[in-house]
């Protein structure tokens, strides 16, 4: 909608942001005026290109200073191989903007001309001009756009991994559900991965944010929650994990800051791809993108239809097919040369069954989830001057998930189980950012709006899951109309919970229903100042956060950072802390947070409202380049939380709800290895040890699985503990357009798998669970007709590794999954027919090369269990236009 003035625009925003709605929505709609009233204020007031990236422009000259017109300036950031090329216009000016924020080192040609090179770092979204003169050349010249030795290195002082386009398009990505979190998990070091798309970054549980073209999303985004970006929309990625910068909070062990594409700037062009592969999964993806130096557009639509949506809890695929749709829009106008604006607008869906086990199978459960969400998000950038501008941005996103039971309730066990759940989240920001001298300062201020509406019910199917009595060999008594037990014959069962008595279908019970509603609103404002003196950088802000829901607290927070450049070896030195504040998760927390819901919490071990907690993070690490040719980043971490967060499921079920604990100290390493492009050959390692110990009592949210854990003090490793993951990739591509291969390899060591202590345990689960964990005594294995209940040597398991007699200790040396490695091929050829207008690119992708039976978790106390991805074969062909 084209606004002839910058009023006219002002006019818009306030009417779209009070709709006639309820009082909550009313009252995040006047927020959102006072910062509209804020933004337009300064844009009437005053009359280029900017975005929340990065944006590089300048005129290109003679020796003479007359301008010269289709030079061509080619922009490398060395560590992610990520290139881009532009050409100046008839007067000599180029532009190149909605860079992600990065050093690059940039070289610009011209006929005649010798060519020439710079370096130039972005690190705010304050153009940068560089005009430069180019000399005659004196003979014939050619141009390799290649970086030195200090381009490997960043002197930023925040801890941070880059992912170009370029290398998200040849990983071989392991979940069609969620590819997003797949590509984080491949290229970021410390990023411990779980099941469906979900990962633990530096030992927390999900504890991450995006910043989508500095939108800010904190809500889980894997596919069990909610729906991510599209990984077509996304340009580059940088994923913050150390000495966080203050205009983030909330979740924030990882800040991925997420550029989106654009096609400002760009002629027309577009690209589709189609692929299919084993469990009949098929992909299509189309994407158009073009426009001038006044409007730009990029479009992306995708969608997905596979057998193996989700990841299964057995090795067998057993009901899981699944879909999903997405779209992605991104507006862009540059109105004057001091205003832009840029609108991202997202609609997606996804269906898909729940996984069964082989028991669930033979009873025919049949449960269902469905996710769908919007997003709209719009952004106005104003530039006062050559140093300084503001951002106001405004938005609105939603996330609805339904979950279905079966037809019939006994189909369902050990439970079955409804909800509807509703999150919505409206926020304005507006960021001024200032850059003179050896300062960058920005200064900016967030409120936002978290609407949380949740329907609930649930009722036991399985007579033996909470049975009354054990008899005499301590099977459950699953004979509904005995309720007394009468010693010998009839034991109590220690495990009873008599508060889910009443909720016990197969019982004569009736089903547990919950509705409940919040609204949390939070507030946030920091001050921040990048430093740089000589071989010194400095981090220096401070960010105050405010936080109402269904508990309330606020913090302040300072953040420190600095790196110290040896140029002369290309090493840099890296040190920080942060004070983070950190709030509670917000799916299923109003069931979590409530007490007296019915009589569901005297069936559970503890029932608190969750409150925010607060965190010490350190981090101290360095960067070495080793010439041209390989660069390391290392980086140690120590963090100190009070009330920390993680999840729990109910009734053994796949629903989870947020949990809290007293305290946490976590701490570990994050090491990534890169080697640039030598002679065709590219290679990447990252590398992450977490030790995650967690502190009891549980103080916050509903807890069923662990009395004991919920009661003591004492520390215990929470699933998120590993001590060693690797990814590391390598591919070979002699020429700039034909064939390449790729090999990806990745180690985990093994989570904490804390509810198999011991042999004793082990001989108790049930046949299907024997034979999850591969249980084994003598070289023979449990299968699910012939359960291994005594064994006369040790117990043995292939997928985990069972602490042996009398060793188990919650913190020293708790069972965990067994070591696995993985491989993944890739075989691609680019532009097979040789076409300069319509290429052509064929690939080929082995996910799980050898067919390795393994594990993510088992009996995961937020996520039960799950097997990796059995060998998945996938081909594709992309047409680029």
């Amino acid at each position: 909608m084209p606004f002839s003035r910058e009023g006219d625009a002002c006019a818009f925003l306030f009417r779209v942001s009070v709709p006639k709605l309820n009082r909550s929505l009313l009252q995040s709609s006047i927020i959102l005026m006072v910062f509209g009233v804020l933004g337009c204020v300064a844009a009437v007031a005053t009359d280029q290109v900017s975005t929340s990236a990065g944006t590089l422009q300048g005129t290109i000259t003679d020796p003479s200073g007359a301008l010269i017109g289709g030079a061509t300036i080619a922009l490398l950031n060395a560590p992610t191989g990520f290139k881009t090329t532009t050409v100046a216009d008839t007067k000599g000016h180029y532009l190149v903007p909605n860079l992600p924020f990065n050093p690059y080192h940039v070289t610009v040609s011209a006929p005649g001309f010798a060519p020439a090179q710079f370096d130039v770092e972005l690190r705010s979204p304050v153009v940068v001009t560089h005009d430069l003169s180019l000399q005659l050349a004196t003979s014939v010249q050619s141009v390799n756009v290649e970086a030195s030795g200090n381009d490997m290195v960043e002197t930023d002082t925040s801890s941070h991994t880059d992912v170009s386009q370029q290398m998200i398009s040849r990983l071989p990505i392991d979940s069609n559900s969620s590819a997003l979190t797949s590509v984080i998990t491949q290229t970021t070091p410390g990023m411990t991965q779980d099941s469906n798309g979900m990962f633990h970054p530096l030992g927390e549980h999900a504890d991450s944010s995006f910043s989508i073209d500095g939108q800010n999303v904190s809500d889980q985004q894997s596919r069990t929650f909610a729906n991510a970006i599209p990984v077509n929309a996304v340009q580059s990625l940088e994923v913050i994990t150390g000495a966080i910068p203050p205009e983030y909070g909330d979740k924030a062990s990882a800040i991925i800051r997420t550029t989106t594409k654009s096609g400002l700037g760009s002629a027309i062009h577009g690209s589709s791809q189609f692929s299919y592969g084993t469990f009949g999964t098929s992909n299509g993806v189309f994407s158009l993108s073009g426009g001038n130096q006044k409007f730009g557009n990029f479009i992306t639509i995708d969608g997905s239809n596979s057998g193996r949506f989700l990841d299964t809890p057995e090795f067998q695929v057993l009901h899981a097919h699944g879909n999903n749709e997405d779209v992605f829009d991104r507006f862009d106008w540059q109105q004057s040369a001091k205003n832009s604006y840029h609108v991202n607008l997202g609609v997606s869906r996804a269906w898909f069954q729940v996984p069964n086990q082989y028991d669930q199978q033979a009873l025919g459960q049949d449960q269902r989830q469905q996710n769908k969400g919007f997003n709209a998000s719009g952004f106005w950038t104003h530039i006062f001057d050559d140093n300084q501008l503001a951002i106001f941005n405004v938005y609105a996103r939603q996330d609805r998930v339904g979950y279905y039971p079966s037809a019939d309730p006994f189909s369902d066990t050990p439970a079955t189980l409804q909800q509807t759940r509703r999150l919505t989240n409206l926020g304005a920001k507006l960021d001024y950012s200032y850059v003179k001298g050896a300062h960058n300062i920005k200064i900016g201020a967030n409120l936002y709006h978290t609407l949380l509406s949740e329907e609930f019910a649930t009722g036991i199917t399985d007579p033996a899951f909470n049975a009354i009595c054990l008899d005499a060999a301590g099977n459950p008594v699953t004979n509904p109309a005995i309720t007394t037990c009468v010693p010998p014959a009839l034991l109590p069962n220690p495990g009873f919970q008599p508060g889910l008595l009443p909720f016990d279908l197969s019982r004569g019970g009736m089903l547990f229903r919950f509705r409940g509603h919040a609204d949390i609103r939070q507030e946030a404002a920091y001050i921040q100042d990048n430093i740089n003196l000589n071989n010194f950088q400095f981090l220096v802000g401070v960010r105050g956060d405010n936080y109402d829901g269904l508990s309330s607290d606020h913090a302040i927070q300072p953040r420190l950072g600095v790196t110290y450049n040896v140029k002369k070896t290309g090493t840099v030195f890296r040190l920080g802390y942060g004070r983070l504040f950190i709030t509670p998760y917000n799916e299923n927390l109003v069931l979590s947070s409530s007490t007296g819901v019915g009589g569901l919490e005297s069936g559970a071990f503890g029932v608190q409202p969750l409150r925010p907690g607060n965190r010490n993070q350190f981090n101290a690490g360095f960067s070495q380049a080793f010439g041209k040719y390989l660069v390391v980043n290392a980086e140690y971490f120590w963090k100190f939380t009070q009330r920390d967060f993680d999840f729990d499921t109910i009734l053994n079920t796949p629903l989870t709800f947020p949990i809290e604990w007293r305290k946490s100290k976590i701490d570990g390493f994050a090491i990534r290895v890169n080697m640039p492009n030598i002679h065709g050959v590219t290679a990447s390692s990252v590398l992450g040890h977490a030790r995650s110990r967690f502190f009891g009592p549980e103080i916050g949210g509903i807890l069923f699985n662990d009395p004991a854990l919920a009661s003591s003090t004492a520390p215990f490793r929470i699933d998120h503990d590993q001590a060693l993951e690797t990814t590391t990739h390598v591919q070979y591509q002699p020429r700039k357009e034909g064939g390449w291969v790729g090999l990806t390899w990745r180690y985990d060591s093994g989570t904490v798998a804390g509810n198999i202590p011991d042999q004793a345990v082990a001989l108790g689960l049930t046949p299907d669970q024997q034979q999850q964990a591969g249980l084994f005594c003598g070289g023979i294995f449990a299968t699910l007709s012939a359960p291994i209940r005594s064994c006369p040597g040790l117990v043995g398991a292939a997928r985990i590794n069972i602490p042996a007699p009398g060793t188990f200790n919650p913190d020293r040396n708790p069972a965990r999954i067994a070591p696995r490695n993985l491989f993944d091929l890739g075989l691609g050829w680019e532009n097979i027919l040789h076409r300069d207008r319509l290429k052509t690119n064929l690939t080929l992708t082995v996910v799980n090369l050898t067919d390795k039976e393994a594990l993510y978790n088992f009996l995961s106390t937020f996520s039960g269990t799950h097997f990796v991805s059995p060998r998945t074969v996938t081909g594709q062909v992309e047409f680029n236009f």
